[in-house]
């Protein structure tokens, strides 16, 4: 099931964004300062071409310091990539969202139009089968 939802998710809108992620991670990577952010892009943008069967969690034991850290990096990050990432992640949801065979996607986009403003102190798991 996971690789049907993957295939169709690859074809209505996840080849798309995972491009728009590579892209915003290619951009990043011209500069020194934004080779973290293009690693995280690269990550995401991966995450984004088959999202199902893995799902995005905070980091564990950050500590006090790595969320003060995580939160200047994401404020970096969304004034320099991560709003238009969030608005094309938006976009798709809603036109996803209009059919019932396209709210599972539509959700999906939301969670990553959300990881798109906030990707530092989250991290990408695979959900073991059971």
């Amino acid at each position: 099931m996971r690789l049907l939802g993957n295939l169709l998710w690859f074809i209505f809108g996840g080849f798309v964004m995972g491009l728009g992620w590579w892209l915003a991670g290619i951009l990043a990577a011209l500069t020194l300062i934004g080779i973290p952010y293009a690693v995280a892009a690269f990550r995401i943008g991966t995450f984004s071409f088959w999202p199902f069967g893995r799902e995005i969690v905070d980091k564990p034991g950050s500590g006090e310091a790595g969320r003060l850290i995580s939160l200047l990096a994401n404020i970096v990050w969304i004034i320099f990539g991560g709003l238009w990432l969030a608005i094309g992640h938006l976009i798709l949801a809603l036109v996803l969202a209009v059919t019932i065979i396209g709210i599972p996607f539509a959700v999906q986009h939301l969670k990553l139009a959300h990881l798109s403003l906030t990707p530092y102190g989250k991290t990408i798991v695979t959900l073991r089968t059971v």
